[in-house]
């Protein structure tokens, strides 16, 4: 069994563990974590891009969202930095790329090079979002679907665009239901709701995942390998006060498990 310390509210912080000596069933060990905390961080690492696609790989098939930067040399990753820009970059919660029909179940970051000051990654944990709202609005939300959409990136005519999800995903392997939604211009339509209703009601689900009570921030220290399951946490990148570069190298896998 790992040694770890639960993150309130929401993540676990794996002690005295090299990501790259994980067998098989410490793999599966850390599918466990993720499923049931959302979010596991291993500190200390010392991965190479090619040993962190290696760890990818042991959770399912790699997936790249089109139209980010790819890490050169390995085309399944991809890099997010505030190197040479003019700008701050923004960021809010949100779930990665899911607007395809199978989005990717894991997303995790290599800390390449942290910034001597601010640079969080903020999570919320889906689980308590959703077991926390009023039972009538649970019981009119439980059988509702919800239609995702792609902002901000430039797609190719024949790529997916959208996809339509369950509003509240029962998780493959914790049992637990969650709240699944992303940023709101990304939440297209509710089913059985008019575009006001929807708009209204992704707000109010929004500004509850991610109130203060039920976020946790992350501070990236070198050597940080963090794993969050899509699935049951929302996350973003806080890029107030950031003093220095930050660079990360992120990468995702589909697990092939079904979402009911």
């Amino acid at each position: 069994m790992m040694r770890h310390t639960t993150l309130e509210p929401v993540g676990a912080h794996v002690e005295d563990v090299r990501v790259e000596d994980l067998d098989a069933a410490g793999i599966d060990e850390t599918r466990r974590l993720a499923a049931d905390h959302g979010v596991v961080v291993f500190r200390g690492q010392s991965l190479d891009d090619d040993r962190f696609t290696e760890f990818l790989r042991a959770f399912g098939e790699l997936v790249f969202t089109e139209g980010e930067t790819p890490v050169p040399g390995h085309p399944d990753l991809n890099v997010i930095s505030n190197v040479g820009r003019t700008t701050t970059p923004r960021s809010t919660f949100h779930v990665d790329t899911s607007y395809v029909a199978h989005p990717p179940a894991y997303t995790s970051l290599r800390a390449v090079t942290v910034p001597s000051e601010g640079g969080q990654t903020v999570f919320s944990n889906q689980y308590r979002a959703w077991d926390t709202l009023p039972d009538d609005l649970r019981d009119e939300l439980v059988d509702r679907t919800l239609t995702h959409v792609v902002t901000g990136l430039d797609l190719a005519d024949d790529a997916e665009s959208s996809a339509v999800h369950p509003l509240v995903a029962t998780h493959p392997i914790s049992g637990r239901r969650s709240l699944y939604l992303s940023t709101p211009a990304r939440c297209a339509s509710i089913s059985g709701m008019s575009p006001d209703e929807t708009a209204e009601t992704v707000r109010f689900l929004y500004d509850h995942s991610t109130a203060e009570d039920n976020v946790h921030r992350h501070t990236w220290q070198p050597g940080d390998v963090v794993l969050w399951d899509n699935r049951c946490v929302m996350h973003r990148a806080d890029h107030s006060g950031v003093v220095g570069d930050r660079v990360m190298h992120r990468g995702m896998a589909t697990d092939g498990r079904a979402r009911s």
